[in-house]
């Protein structure tokens, strides 16, 4: 094989490689589903009016993720980020036991 055709071969593979990533990290994030293992061990409701107040005695009315200072989210949107759970985004009006005020 001529370095001609080597070279040609290694930049379509690292292009390749490199659209692929870029696919990825532009990819629409996915929503917290509430059977996730992350979402079950901090009790995430994806409806916050949902939560057992009898497992989580933590929980009081109001408490959503939109108003959480952990919530990634901008005003008015369904859906944010929180580093709870990675990439994965949380309903705004959701809720988990590592719910804390926003100031």
């Amino acid at each position: 094989m001529s370095s001609t055709r080597r070279i040609f071969l290694a930049n379509t593979l690292g292009l390749c490689a490199a659209l692929a990533f870029t696919r990825e990290s532009h990819a629409d994030p996915t929503h917290l589903s509430e059977s996730d293992p992350a979402a079950q061990a901090l009790g995430y409701r994806a409806d916050a009016t949902k939560v057992d107040k009898a497992k989580f005695a933590k929980y009081q009315p109001g408490e959503t993720c939109s108003n959480c200072q952990f919530y990634h989210g901008k005003a008015g949107d369904a859906f944010g980020g929180c580093p709870m759970f990675g990439a994965k985004d949380v309903a705004a009006s959701g809720w988990c036991n590592a719910y804390a005020k926003r100031a």
